[in-house]
């Protein structure tokens, strides 16, 4: 059985070949056409991708060679001299970052992909290779779906990275949801989700966090898992929301909204 480090490997790369070939026929005016990523136009979420792809290619590099990662200032060079390019290069850019990214993951040995320790230089210590590849496959995959809901308003992130991000979505609610906006409102819900089969609960208060499923849940979400996933990250708007989403009990669907803004 393939390791989570092979797993989502093959999922950057299944990722990259889909969204490469959608970007290889955009024209100029398409690479101007809104996104689902909020204020950004297509060719800026490609600037996003690609200039994200360089950094984390550095920091891969760097573990490789048992260096320092990158310092704050290398970053910021990259993102200055990404958005200085007109959209056009946005998009060759994106396609060349991204596949040798693609192409360094890929050519780690079985032995790197279990031992080899990437500092990503904004967390409390160096990940694996299966922690920093599947923080990769999150921004990624949702990036992916920004470009492409914008061209079908039925686009869903891809099946292969769903199950890949789904245990990651508590480490994440601290960064991603407002509880305030209940306006001290507690409730724990029963998050039941399909494709792949996950049941939570959803604790709602000064904090939230999942938890176990309760047993007298105050509520009750069910949603297709990448409709989940979106919906932690504010990209469940109602012209995006799947009819088979259903929430009952103490809050709505529209409070949810509120409570997962996005970034």
């Amino acid at each position: 059985m393939s390791s989570i480090a092979d797993q989502t490997i093959a999922a950057l790369r299944s990722g990259h070949e889909a969204l490469a070939a959608l970007v290889r026929k955009l024209g100029p005016d398409d690479l101007l056409r809104p996104s689902a990523a909020s204020d950004w136009q297509v060719s800026q979420v490609l600037s996003h991708l690609g200039s994200g792809a360089e950094i984390n290619l550095a920091a891969l590099r760097a573990a490789q060679a048992g260096d320092p990662a990158p310092a704050r200032d290398f970053n910021t060079g990259v993102w200055a001299r990404w958005d200085a390019m007109p959209p056009e290069e946005h998009a060759a850019g994106f396609l060349e970052a991204n596949e040798r990214l693609v192409e360094a993951y890929e050519a780690l040995d079985q032995s790197a992909r279990a031992d080899l320790r990437i500092d990503l230089g904004f967390l409390p210590e160096p990940v694996d290779v299966a922690t920093a590849g599947r923080m990769r496959l999150s921004e990624f995959a949702l990036h992916r779906w920004d470009v492409e809901v914008g061209f079908d308003p039925a686009a869903t992130v891809a099946a292969d990275a769903v199950p890949l991000l789904l245990d990651q979505v508590g480490a994440m609610l601290a960064w991603t949801g407002r509880p305030d906006v209940l306006a001290g409102r507690q409730a724990v819900l029963a998050v039941r989700l399909r494709d792949p089969q996950r049941s939570y609960g959803l604790r709602l208060g000064e904090r939230l966090e999942l938890t176990e499923v309760p047993q007298q849940p105050d509520g009750e979400l069910s949603a297709p898992a990448e409709a989940w996933l979106r919906l932690t990250v504010g990209r469940l708007g109602p012209q995006y929301t799947p009819d088979s989403v259903r929430v009952t009990g103490a809050v709505s669907l529209d409070e949810l909204r509120g409570v997962f803004p996005g970034f």
